[in-house]
């Protein structure tokens, strides 16, 4: 995991190293200040040079410049590698989300995502910036005050040294509980992210079954889970931070009385003690410098642990090393002996075999739970068949790359999703290259442009989080839209207009038969009225394929479509049908 984290300096060497040459630059300055001041007290002041007490003032006010501007670049810069190195990440598992299969999304929570990809890599861009630079620095600053202070007196500067293993046996004993307490604080800011998502999502849900004091006593709970982790790590923060200063108070308290004691017996100067207290203070920067490297270590690899955990995620539908384009699309479709199941335990489709001829179309019909919607998410692999195949023009669709297979097939369903912006992003959504004259000529097909036109801002309109501010029918117009510009062979219709009022619907069910024109279509239906031309109706339960053939062959034979038929019309369905 360390070894990934490093990677990703590699594309920021030069600025790592300018930050590193001037945290470098700050440490070594830092070291001469109290040589300065040892030799100003100890020789300068007793023998009244004053020329060389101005020209070291005089050099030091340069050196401090030149630190000023060390520190500048530091902050600056380093933070900008930081920040860079967050984007890369970011970038990185925004990129392998999108290749991850439906599966993953359909077990995870939104707003634990969001946490993943803005929290978590935040804390990572501090340890970037800071980590190295924090260890670096406390690297150079222990070693030279170790050994400039063995020149000076070399037995109390074992007694100073000697309170650094004390200070890290502290620090070490206190980290796992630190990484502990830091990484339910990540589990619990993830909760609480999706519980937010969730009902800011359905608020309007809420509001309309007045569940606002329920909403709020679920947000409470996990709102009081994460307060009580964030105290629990605070408290490990606080002991830990409490620990390493008093164990610095201390160190101070040793080298005033020995030190002291020292120059009593005149076994060094006052100018060396001096320089020892100054030395004691920047030796305790470094000191300071790790702990505070523990704790951002602690946040940062906590995060970055989750980042790992996403990116070790392999998706299990790829394509096959020898895939193939799907190329002159004829668009016949073949389902043989396709079973499949989400959780591997109860199959959702056993034994399915079907046939659709290139340009027909074929309507599945049936009671909630036989499995229609998911057998056409099996055609552009959203999920994949435990056994069984599926063709199009004879080629299996795990041959097939999966950008080609998908590029290949419109799917229009009944929970229309539209993205944030406005009506011409979200129909460009089928072809983004697409002109204007083409999108409204999509527009047109999907009978969405007049309209269009009625608004002040036409295609430039802004249409809300999901599309909150146009109707059932519009939205669903403006995707169909989308596949009239995508102009795909084959097209998927998942009950697309089961949710709409009837002058709606005849308005939408022409603009879905213009855009089946020449294509093979799949047609998921409750309102069988709808389907009655389609050159063949499947009707799906979960015990399979209970019968096949056009429309008023099945009315005549009497089976289950017929009662499904007649039961719509009489406003009611039978209990053998339920």
């Amino acid at each position: 995991m360390i070894k990934k984290f490093i990677s990703y300096y590699r594309p920021h060497m030069k600025l790592f190293i300018l930050d590193m040459f001037c945290a470098l630059m700050i440490a070594v300055l830092d070291l001469i200040f109290p040589i300065a001041s040892r030799k100003v007290i100890n020789e300068i002041i007793p023998e009244g040079n004053i020329r060389l007490l101005y020209i070291i003032t005089a050099v030091l006010v340069v050196l401090y410049i030149m630190r000023a501007i060390f520190n500048y670049i530091v902050d600056y810069w380093g933070h900008v590698v930081g920040t860079r190195m967050e984007h890369d990440m970011r970038r990185d598992l925004f990129a392998h989300l999108q290749t991850l299969d439906i599966s993953y999304f359909d077990n995870m929570k939104t707003g634990k995502l969001m946490s993943r990809i803005v929290n978590d890599l935040r804390e990572i861009s501090e340890l970037a910036h800071h980590g190295p630079e924090d260890l670096f620095l406390s690297i150079i600053m222990l070693a030279g005050s170790f050994v400039i202070l063995m020149t000076v007196e070399w037995r109390l500067t074992l007694i100073v040294f000697a309170f650094v293993p004390i200070m890290l046996i502290f620090a070490i004993y206190k980290r796992k509980k630190m990484m502990k307490a830091f990484r339910e604080v990540r589990k619990k800011i993830a909760n609480i992210n999706a519980q937010l998502e969730n009902s800011i999502s359905g608020i309007r849900v809420a509001k309309s079954f007045t569940n606002e004091e329920y909403e709020m006593d679920k947000f409470s709970v996990g709102n009081r889970e994460f307060k009580e982790s964030r105290e629990f790590a605070f408290k490990s923060m606080a002991e830990f931070f409490t620990g390493i200063h008093f164990l610095s108070n201390i160190l101070n308290v040793v080298v005033i009385s020995v030190g002291g004691l020292f120059v009593y017996k005149g076994i060094i100067q006052l100018g060396d003690l001096f320089a020892y207290v100054l030395y004691v203070n920047f030796f305790m920067m470094p000191i300071r410098r790790l702990t505070q490297f523990t704790q951002q270590f602690q946040n940062g690899m906590t995060g970055f642990e989750r980042f790992i955990e996403i990116l070790n995620i392999k998706p299990r539908i790829v394509d096959k090393e020898d895939s193939v384009e799907l190329e002159d699309v004829d668009g016949r479709i073949d389902i043989k002996n396709v079973t499949f199941s989400y959780n591997e335990k109860k199959s959702v489709l056993s034994n399915i075999n079907l046939t659709v001829e290139a340009g027909k179309t074929l309507a599945l019909v049936g009671p909630s739970g036989g499995g229609k919607t998911t057998l056409c998410h099996l055609i552009p692999r959203f999920y994949e068949v435990d056994t069984g195949e599926i063709k199009i023009d004879d080629i299996n669709i795990k041959d097939i790359k999966i950008k080609s297979l998908r590029s290949n097939i419109g799917l229009v369903q009944q929970d229309v999703f539209l993205f944030t912006g406005t009506i011409k992003e979200n129909i460009l959504y089928g072809r983004p290259d697409a002109t204007d004259e083409e999108v409204i000529e999509a527009a047109k097909n999907a009978s969405i442009h007049d309209f269009i036109m009625t608004l002040p801002n036409g295609y430039d309109t802004y249409i809300g989080e999901r599309g909150v501010k146009l109707s059932g029918g519009q939205k669903q117009r403006i995707s169909i839209a989308r596949v009239f510009l995508k102009n795909p062979p084959i097209l998927i219709l998942d009950e697309a207009t089961s949710a709409l009022d009837n002058e709606t619907e005849i308005i939408i069910q022409e603009a879905l038969e213009r855009l089946s024109e020449g294509r093979t279509t799949l047609v998921i239906a409750h309102r069988l009225s709808t389907i009655k031309n389609a050159d063949e109706i499947v009707v799906l339960t979960d015990k399979g394929i209970q019968e096949k053939g056009k429309h008023e062959e099945l009315l005549e034979s009497n089976g289950l479509y017929a009662k499904l038929y007649k039961a719509q019309f009489k406003g009611f369905i039978p209990d053998e049908v339920a």
